[in-house]
């Protein structure tokens, strides 16, 4: 028997998939349960709509994200440290720095856990950050760590 689940179930399938069970299990335990509900064809069309709506949907995230991405990797991001004679700055330069600098000057807010830094900044000069914004849309962003 073929059923649409309405969530996911473990060691079967997603929410919105099509999976055949026997009829035993489908009618005793995923239908009643509110897992699944019975493959007619008017909960086939629903289900088309559904995944047309949802890729729809992802497809304008997706140009929304590679217009960020363009946005940010466009010009470097001016961060400002106190430094001492030699040009080492006090401190270093973290991931929250970053995200609050992308907000003032590029006007996107990204949260500071989505940012990684290769390496320690503990020196004027630029370096890079990647910035990973799930399902594998990953960027990395120039930032210039000037006097202040």
């Amino acid at each position: 028997m073929q059923v649409i689940l309405i969530q996911d179930v473990d060691n079967l399938g997603g929410r919105n998939e099509l999976v055949t069970v026997k009829n035993g299990y489908a009618r005793n335990f995923l239908i009643p349960q509110k897992f699944a509900i019975e493959a007619n064809p008017t909960n086939l069309k629903k289900l088309e709509e559904t995944l047309k709506v949802k890729a729809k949907k992802e497809a304008a995230m997706l140009a929304e994200l590679k217009k960020v991405i363009e946005v940010l990797t466009a010009s470097p991001v001016k961060l400002g440290a106190k430094t001492g004679t030699t040009g080492k700055i006090f401190g270093s330069v973290t991931s929250l720095q970053i995200a609050r600098a992308i907000r003032d000057q590029k006007g996107y807010e990204i949260d500071r856990k989505r940012i990684s830094i290769a390496e320690e900044v503990k020196e004027l000069g630029t370096y890079k950050a990647s910035i990973d914004f799930g399902n594998g849309n990953t960027t990395e962003v120039e930032f210039e760590v000037v006097a202040e």
